[in-house]
């Protein structure tokens, strides 16, 4: 994540990677932001005094998490983002799906009910259930899909570096290598 020094001193966070000053690089995680405020290395990379704003690491976890949210909201706007169990089974049984988006604070169970496609960074499980419901104008959403497009990119870009500063600990799947309308004991999962 880049920041730079505004007037004053003033550390602010610069998303794009040219312009805006000279730039601070920092890892997108919470040990990083912590050691970095703790041994004052803002001030050492600026060469100047640098104010570094109490509970960074809280401002820009939750600066990325509305970030995600708004870019899910506008994925849905755009037709590339569905919602709700049935609809993405569907889609993923369809094979419509390219990244499968499931609320962190889901339980196991839940979770475990939908597998998502094949490949690295096809699943993003970052964000609650209410951050999700916000997107789709709902109150809480535990199961989302993302059917491809540009915008798509863009979240499975930002989804590590607000893994890297929340402090989620994802419960393991329930029944791992499950995936939707698999038979599990007794009941379809």
């Amino acid at each position: 994540m880049r920041f730079v020094v505004g007037p004053g001193g003033q550390l602010a966070r610069f998303g794009g990677g040219k312009g805006g000053g000279r730039g601070i690089w920092l890892s997108a995680d919470r040990a990083a932001f912590d050691l970095a405020v703790r041994r004052n290395l803002f001030s050492r990379a600026a060469r100047a005094p640098v104010v570094v704003p109490e509970g960074l690491a809280d401002f820009v976890e939750g600066l990325l998490a509305r970030r995600m949210t708004d870019l899910l909201g506008l994925a849905r706007k755009a037709g590339e983002a569905l919602a709700g169990y049935e609809t993405v089974r569907a889609a993923l049984m369809a094979e419509k799906v390219s990244v499968l988006v499931q609320a962190c604070d889901g339980s196991p169970r839940q979770r475990a009910r939908l597998r998502p496609p094949d490949g690295s960074g096809t699943l993003i499980d970052v964000l609650t259930g209410s951050e999700i419901g916000l997107a789709f104008g709902r109150e809480n959403v535990i199961h989302a899909a993302l059917t491809g497009g540009g915008l798509t990119a863009r979240i499975v870009e930002e989804a590590p570096r607000l893994a890297g500063l929340r402090e989620i600990h994802a419960p393991e799947r329930a029944i791992p290598g499950k995936g939707a309308g698999e038979q599990t004991g007794n009941r379809t999962r």
